[in-house]
């Protein structure tokens, strides 16, 4: 471990996988196929949403924000992550590492809010479908996506700049992938009881009450769905809400394991694989998930091909 005469270090080492190289080869050919897939897929997802007619509904404006979320998200960590498997080169600049924490978090705690906000959605779709226009307006929706993003750059702004003041004692080693607040506190010298517990508080607001919220909505909407005559209406209920709920799963189970518990208990490789899943895995399979679980998308899909294929 480095030890530098500065308050902060001009560049971290990012350990990564050094103590298992094996690995690196395979991982780094996995997320260069997989990068190209979540772009794509989320792309293609903000694009009929946009042109077909049939989906400009608050679920696929809320599906439309979702998707771009994805793509800033495993952005913001994915050409890190390839530089460091696939090159020699382990470093990030002090800078670069505070970019990448503000953003990484940001999209982090805002996709948090935003699928309660989704499971929202479907409850009042489905629970209260007379009244679904009146509440669900597109000024009501502007609001609410306005209000989850601004909630998500406060917590990022606000837990990563009081992170990146913990004293660091000339430590440059940051046994991860990128730069995260766990990996970081847990990193840092001195006192730092009252980061993790701040960092816990803020996390039981941002992945424990919304992950309630969403189980207590689901809960509601089995219910109305069971009061469903129509097999029909039932089945397409279910294809809508079941999609959704895969993709809560898979981003808040690794989330909850990550950050619900003290920085110091956090194992060693388990930062590099929760980021590897929630960051890389989460907004590939999304597009997917949302495709082929969904009448309506697949139809614009399958009409937004047929169209540029008839024009060429």
């Amino acid at each position: 471990m480095e030890l530098i005469n500065k308050s902060h270090p001009e560049e971290f080492i990012l350990l990564g996988f050094a103590d298992s190289p094996w690995l690196e080869l395979p991982l780094f050919i996995i997320l260069l196929i997989t990068y190209p897939m979540a772009m794509m897929g989320n792309i293609a997802i903000i694009l009929v949403s946009k042109v077909d007619p049939c989906l400009h509904s608050p679920m696929y404006f809320f599906l439309t924000n979702l998707s771009f979320l994805d793509m800033c998200y495993t952005t913001s960590i994915v050409p890190q992550m390839l530089c460091n498997l696939g090159t020699s080169k382990k470093t990030i600049s002090y800078i670069g590492c505070a970019v990448q924490l503000y953003f990484f978090h940001i999209m982090g705690g805002t996709e948090c809010l935003l699928l309660a906000l989704m499971s929202f959605d479907r409850y009042v779709a489905i629970c209260k479908p007379l009244h679904y226009t009146l509440i669900m307006n597109q000024r009501v929706c502007i609001l609410l996506v306005a209000t989850v993003w601004m909630s998500g750059m406060t917590y990022a702004v606000s837990e990563a700049t009081v992170t990146l003041q913990l004293p660091l004692c000339g430590r440059n080693t940051l046994d991860h992938l990128v730069c995260e607040i766990p990996v970081l506190i847990k990193t840092a010298c001195g006192e730092k009881g009252a980061n993790e517990l701040t960092l816990s508080v803020v996390c039981i607001f941002f992945l424990a009450v919304p992950l309630c919220l969403i189980l207590i909505s689901y809960a509601c909407i089995g219910h109305a769905v069971f009061k469903i005559k129509s097999l029909e209406g039932r089945k397409k209920a279910f294809g809508t809400c079941s999609a959704h709920l895969i993709v809560v799963f898979l981003f808040y189970g690794p989330a909850i394991s990550m950050y619900l518990q003290p920085p110091s208990s956090i194992s060693r490789d388990q930062p590099k694989f929760m980021a590897l899943f929630y960051g890389v895995v989460t907004p590939t399979l999304n597009p997917f998930i949302y495709t082929l679980r969904n009448k309506d998308v697949k139809g614009a899909l399958g009409n937004l091909m047929g169209s540029v294929f008839t024009c060429k």
